[in-house]
């Protein structure tokens, strides 16, 4: 049994490999045969559905997180991924309980409450969105998460206040690329599929 834990590295290993080397598709498949191979292992089953969530595997990824964050509770990156494998379902109500459990364990963290945030925007609860976002960016450990920012001038913009919105982007972005995502924005609010292309743009 000593050796186990070792041969899940390695077998790690060579999944990460894969990955570096631009095969996707093999690296999942050698995660799926740990996954199947040892279910009860949380550590293997996060690692999987997280990377099964980041090809936008949404769908798979979601039972293999669920067993993930029922194994593994106190994992608040788990949470987290779990959240947003529910948010690229639509099940927005299940997404945000996973980012409060996220938060019970490590309050304020600046990523979950970009989930959240964002959660939010996704469902076009642009008002509650604002006010999450604007709490986080507020908060001292901000700084760490600069996609907070850009996400609170997005939820600011999608509401038709572009020079807030602008005045927001500016404090990170060159006035260049400030100016081509607000007409980004405009474009985005003058066609019906708004939601839809939110969703996808926030999938990474």
């Amino acid at each position: 049994m000593a050796g186990q834990p070792i041969r899940h590295q390695r077998w790690l290993a060579y999944a990460n490999s894969l990955e570096s080397i631009g095969q996707t598709d093999q690296q999942l498949d050698v995660l799926a045969t740990l996954h199947q191979a040892h279910p009860q292992n949380g550590q293997l089953s996060a690692h999987y559905g997280k990377k099964l969530l980041g090809t936008g595997r949404s769908a798979d990824a979601l039972p293999v997180l669920e067993a993930a964050a029922a194994g593994n509770p106190g994992d608040w990156r788990t949470q987290s991924a779990l959240g947003s494998a529910y948010d690229q379902q639509g099940l927005y109500d299940r997404a945000r309980e996973s980012y409060q459990k996220a938060l019970a364990i490590d309050p304020g963290n600046p990523g979950v409450q970009n989930n959240l945030g964002m959660s939010f925007a996704l469902q076009g609860n642009l008002k509650e969105a604002e006010r999450v976002l604007r709490s986080a960016n507020g908060a001292p450990r901000a700084s760490r998460e600069p996609r907070l920012r850009q996400n609170l001038a997005l939820v600011v913009g999608l509401q038709g206040r572009f020079d807030e919105a602008s005045a927001i982007a500016s404090k990170d972005l060159p006035p260049d690329q400030v100016e081509a995502n607000m007409a980004y924005l405009q474009k985005m609010l003058s066609q019906p599929n708004t939601w839809q292309q939110l969703s996808e743009n926030n999938e990474s």
